[in-house]
């Protein structure tokens, strides 16, 4: 994480300084690095600063299976809890637990909690 948070800041200040070109590298470096390690929003970042290099981004993929946490997350919604019950349960805010629910809805292909109850089987 460490060593994708250096390549990461590098970068930026490289682009800051008038030097895109050299930007690039540190910050393909990095967003590789944080999308391996499953660091999206540090991933976006660097996306978001490539961008600002004239750098043509794919963005980063979502359809990959839910990490732990959004599993836990899913199943508390399908369970009928609130996201503000949720969120005080996991010690995040209600707009946090909102952000997650969105990704977990993309990674299912689904539009609402009652959907949950049969992408997510007991």
């Amino acid at each position: 994480m460490w060593l994708a948070r250096t390549h990461l800041i590098h970068g930026e200040w490289l682009r800051r300084g008038g030097r895109r070109i050299n930007a690039r590298a540190e910050l393909r470096l990095a967003a590789d690095l944080f999308t391996r390690i499953g660091a999206t929003a540090f991933a976006d970042r660097a996306h978001r600063e490539l961008l600002a290099t004239a750098e043509s981004v794919k963005p980063a993929e979502d359809d990959g299976p839910l990490t732990t946490h959004e599993a836990f997350i899913a199943r508390l919604a399908r369970d009928g809890l609130t996201n503000r019950e949720i969120a005080a349960r996991l010690v995040l805010s209600p707009r946090t637990v909102e952000w997650h629910l969105s990704k977990i809805f993309t990674k299912l292909g689904i539009t609402s909690r009652r959907q949950l109850r049969t992408a997510l089987p007991d």
